[in-house]
């Protein structure tokens, strides 16, 4: 497909987006013969528009084409990654960048507009024109949290999942650093807060979808986890959330809750000294799968017990449920309503170093304000530290086309 770049806003989420412009069926006539030339792996093009003649080819970069620029009429994309074509030589993005979406088979082919100069094939969509992962700043915190600190700089960190399956670490300074190649799709729940194997370090728990299991990485200290252990055998798919807490049982370890899909029961799972869960305790009798958001948020009303942050589906009201030894309080209205506009609610802690927990998110095709439309804004919620949120700022706007941010 053949998009503009739109680098304001979020526009460009939605642009690269888009199904392939101008696509033929393999069976085209005439151009099926040369079209079919083009090797397993390559991205190639032509100068006709029926994909005859002399064909270019090429499965690497190419800052510049050489006699090929701004030549390209017909192409095909057999490579398993993303074609980015841009007007631009060495993938500028001042120009026009076309998306072409990996086709190995080469079961279609389309047109092209004669005016690129410069080609690049990554993993990821978003990478066409930006960075596989998305801005992510954040100021030290005046004192250690305990979670959403992967490497122990006090400041929240962010970790994200693109959609190749890839895991990257966000440590707050605008840069990322990949620390899983491949394979994190497997998982259909990934969640974080605070240390569970015991060693002080942050960790990861991880739902693998294809057999309910969960499994816990040990984070190193330094952004990057290390191997996986077993901590639960299977069924975990009957939950229709897991929420990484914090400490609610006052023992001093880091605990976890669960809803359970087919009664809306909501169960805590305490922490060990040894990363494994201990025995379930009901603290909801049911009803909270009427919320379709729930994020372990730290301490918001400041009264130093980690709290409960739940987004209400059907009327997109933001609750505080105030947590005790064991249980949660009585729950406590802190957004009035507007929050389905959000893809995600992440409780990070402090984010710009007031003392105060905050929240983070990311919004959906929904979201509109003076400042930023659509998919991909990405908005910080500064907390008061009294459990209330004073209003949400626009921080960045690529938070687009990723698979899971926690």
């Amino acid at each position: 497909m053949r998009v503009p770049l739109l680098r304001r806003l979020a526009t460009l989420a939605t642009a690269l987006g888009l199904t392939s412009l101008g696509l033929l069926g393999a069976t085209a006539a005439p151009a099926q013969a040369a079209i079919s030339d083009c090797p397993s792996g390559y991205f190639c093009a032509w100068k006709t528009d029926n994909g005859t003649g002399t064909m270019y080819k090429t499965n690497a970069d190419q800052a510049t084409l050489g006699a090929w620029d701004n030549t390209f009429r017909s192409v095909v994309n057999r490579t398993s990654k993303y074609a980015c074509l841009y007007d631009d030589p060495n993938h500028g993005t001042s120009g026009m960048v076309g998306v072409w979406d990996p086709d190995p088979a080469g079961t279609e082919w389309g047109y092209e507009h004669g005016t690129v100069s410069s080609l690049k094939l990554v993993a990821t969509s978003r990478e066409c024109a930006y960075p596989a992962y998305p801005a992510w700043y954040a100021s030290p915190a005046p004192e250690a949290q305990g979670f959403a600190d992967m490497n122990g700089d006090a400041q929240a960190d962010v970790l994200v999942r693109d959609k190749a399956g890839r895991l990257w670490f966000l440590r707050g300074d605008g840069s990322g650093q990949l620390i899983g190649n491949s394979g994190w799709n497997v998982f259909n729940g990934l969640v974080r807060h605070g240390d569970y194997s015991g060693d002080g370090r942050e960790d990861v728990i991880a739902r693998e979808a294809s057999t309910g299991r969960l499994w816990l990485y040990t984070g190193t200290g330094s952004g990057t986890l290390s191997g996986r252990t077993l901590i639960g055998n299977s069924g975990w798919n009957a939950m229709s959330r897991l929420v990484g807490y914090g400490d609610l049982t006052g023992d001093g370890r880091t605990d976890l809750l669960a809803v359970e899909k087919s009664t809306g029961r909501l169960w805590l799972y305490p922490g060990t000294s040894t990363g494994a869960l201990g025995a379930r305790k009901l603290i909801g009798n049911g009803g909270w799968n009427a919320m379709n958001a729930l994020v372990g948020a730290g301490d918001m009303n400041g009264d130093g017990r980690p709290d409960l942050i739940a987004r209400e589906a059907s009327t997109g009201k933001l609750w505080l449920y105030p947590g005790g030894t064991g249980a949660l309080g009585a729950r406590v209205l802190v957004g009035s309503g507007g929050w389905n506009v959000m893809e995600h609610i992440l409780g990070l802690g402090d984010i710009n170093g007031d003392g105060n927990a905050d929240l983070a998110t990311s919004t959906t095709s929904a979201f509109a304000n003076d400042t930023c439309r659509g998919v991909g804004c990405h908005l910080v919620y500064h907390g008061r530290g009294t459990g209330s949120l004073q209003p949400g700022e626009v921080v960045a706007v690529d938070w687009h086309h990723l698979n899971g941010i926690f």
